[in-house]
């Protein structure tokens, strides 16, 4: 498998792209923020994943064993038991049994806490108590100990090499003196093949920067940021690059040089897979993932045959529904059923992960009558998602042909990055003023390449204008200072939401 990364960087939008054989199978967007609202996420960025935070205690729901933690954001977070129950100071709890949430965090207490999950929709971030700091190779968790491995190292010699250098290091050296705190370490996928040299490196890193944390918390006022994340570009570095990677391609000069920076320090194995696209065309144009993004955001998708899956997300749960249209094998139902449910599970695959999808997923299967036939779209299904980076689990094909599966929900999926309700005009849903303020900058960057030096138009609808000057004038600001054109927007009253028009003053 060819795995490529295509690092999109603009004045508003920071979009990455994971190819596998020249197709994109994994979209992450990260949109920036004016320079006095860093304060509130520790960065700017739009994921809060990985910050960690001194909170409040706002309150202690009992019935619901989860507690709502102040942390400076516009909504409180949601801390649960299950992720508070590092806090509890009863003794004797079997490891299965959560306590009460009274016993884990009081109203008024101040606690660290990380952010495990964005917010989504009107719910605030989920937290956890359990905070950990990643590296490249490890990741350390405070005040426990113990080595666990991730579940993506499968080669079974590996893993016993791996605990045992970890094991030893623990043992030989305290990486955590600097503050005299136990600690344990979680080894990640891409320490596979590490030597013990590399591994006590990264793990000295990870314990300073846990220093660190500490000493900010000793000298802050909660709520605030204690600890923040990597930049998205080297995030991006550290978490989506492996051996497979072939190259990854930023298309910033300022991000390439930051990538540079961060291989340097932490993967100077991958420096030379680091290139800078400087073009011809854009960046995105070379797998047409625009086109995906499109396509994506469209509940129908084609299968080869002729059927086509359809997904609908309400807030409970994805369904999927699996058509096999105009199809007929000439070997008879059974066989025309089995063709098209093993498209459809590869469509099915790419689709979620494309999309972003996480939470309760039911798809609704042609039904199959062969047993064999049924266990292959099961092992199917499995083996597709075998691949992915989120944690999923599937269940086995009910006598009504629906299997049922969750994926970890770990971001907000696309269709809620991108679009919004829009009832009353006909559509489902239709892109927010955000992501065509967007796309109008990227236009308009690509028009000014295109033609260096001529002063631009660009018209686009009133409130999308608007968005732009009145409500993020720091997005136009920095267009500016990176375009070397005289830009002129012009908000068109005829113009609906998403129709853009961007061209040379004539």
């Amino acid at each position: 498998m060819s795995e490529e990364v295509l690092i999109n960087v603009g004045p508003g939008e920071t979009r990455v792209a994971i190819v596998e054989d020249g197709r994109p199978v994994e979209l992450f967007l990260e949109r920036t923020m004016e320079d006095d609202l860093k304060a509130k996420t520790g960065r700017a960025g739009h994921s809060l994943i990985g910050n960690i935070f001194l909170g409040r205690v706002q309150r202690v729901l009992p019935g619901m064993q989860a507690a709502f933690v102040e942390v400076g954001l516009e909504r409180a977070g949601f801390l649960g038991a299950r992720e508070a129950r590092c806090l509890c100071e009863l003794t004797g709890l079997d490891e299965g049994t959560l306590p009460p949430i009274s016993a884990c965090v009081q109203e008024g207490q101040t606690i660290l806490v990380q952010a495990v999950k964005d917010p989504i929709s009107d719910k605030g971030a989920r937290l956890s108590a359990n905070v950990t700091i990643p590296g490249r190779l490890l990741v350390l968790v405070p005040n426990q100990s113990g080595v666990a491995l991730s579940r993506r190292i499968e080669d079974e010699p590996e893993r016993e090499r791996l605990a045992a250098l970890v094991e030893e290091m623990v043992e030989r050296f305290n990486p955590m003196g600097v503050t005299g705190e136990p600690a344990g370490f979680i080894v990640r996928t891409a320490a596979i093949g590490a030597t013990a040299e590399d591994i006590a490196a990264d793990a000295r890193q990870l314990a300073e920067e846990w220093r660190k944390v500490r000493e900010t918390e000793k000298r802050s006022t909660a709520p605030c940021v204690v600890f923040h994340d990597l930049d998205p570009v080297s995030k991006t570095l550290r978490d989506c690059v492996s051996a497979d990677t072939s190259r990854v391609l930023i298309d910033c000069a300022d991000a390439f040089g930051e990538a540079q920076r961060y291989c340097r320090r932490a993967m100077p194995e991958m420096l030379d897979r680091i290139q800078l696209f400087n073009g011809p065309g854009q960046l995105f144009s070379l797998y047409d993932v625009d086109g995906e993004i499109e396509a994506a955001l469209e509940p129908r998708a084609e299968l080869p045959s002729g059927g086509w899956i359809t997904v609908e997300t309400t807030e409970a749960l994805t369904a999927i529904d699996v058509n096999s249209g105009r199809y007929t094998a000439a070997t008879g139902l059974e066989e025309t059923s089995v063709k098209i449910n093993l498209e459809a599970v590869h469509e099915i695959v790419y689709q979620l992960r494309l999309r972003g999808t996480g939470g309760l997923i039911v798809i609704d299967f042609i039904h199959l009558n062969d047993p064999a036939n049924i266990q292959k779209v099961i092992d199917a299904l499995n083996e597709g998602f075998a691949k992915d980076r989120v944690p999923t689990q599937i269940s086995g094909m009910s006598e009504f042909g629906l299997v049922e599966m969750t994926r970890k929900r770990v971001r907000e999926p696309l269709d809620k990055l991108l679009t919004e309700p829009a009832y009353p005009h006909g559509r489902p849903r239709r892109k927010t003023c955000a992501t065509m303020a967007n796309d109008l900058l990227r236009r308009i960057a690509r028009e000014a390449q295109a033609t260096p030096g001529r002063p631009l138009v660009a018209r686009a609808s009133v409130e999308v204008v608007d968005w732009l000057e009145r409500g993020n004038p720091y997005l136009v600001e920095r267009l500016r200072r990176k375009v070397p054109a005289d830009i002129s927007l012009i908000g068109e009253p005829a113009f609906p939401r998403e129709r853009i028009d961007v061209g040379i003053v004539q």
